[in-house]
């Protein structure tokens, strides 16, 4: 499946892990919201959209099942917030 648009909107709050929120369009005709960019301890990683549950876990609403889709996903959503990153900031 051919990703045909990523968008970027970076998260303005300094004491945050949450670092952007994502969208991400497929073979222009399917769109998944909502995918975190969260700084972690070893750089940067997404984290799909999920929902709690009832015993407070939460499970992804939406994911890839391939592991080449995964790396495929993160690369051009991390390569989107790197690039969103160093546009100037507007007020």
């Amino acid at each position: 499946m051919k990703i045909t648009d990523v968008r970027v909107r970076i998260v303005k709050k300094d004491d945050s892990k949450l670092k952007a929120v994502a969208s991400v369009t497929f073979e222009d005709c399917f769109v998944v919201h909502d995918i975190k960019v969260i700084e972690g301890t070893e750089g940067y990683f997404i984290a799909m959209p999920s929902r709690k549950t009832g015993d407070g876990e939460y499970k992804d609403i939406a994911h890839p099942i391939k592991t080449d889709m995964r790396e495929e996903l993160v690369k051009v959503i991390l390569a989107a917030f790197e690039e969103e990153k160093l546009k100037p900031v507007e007020d």
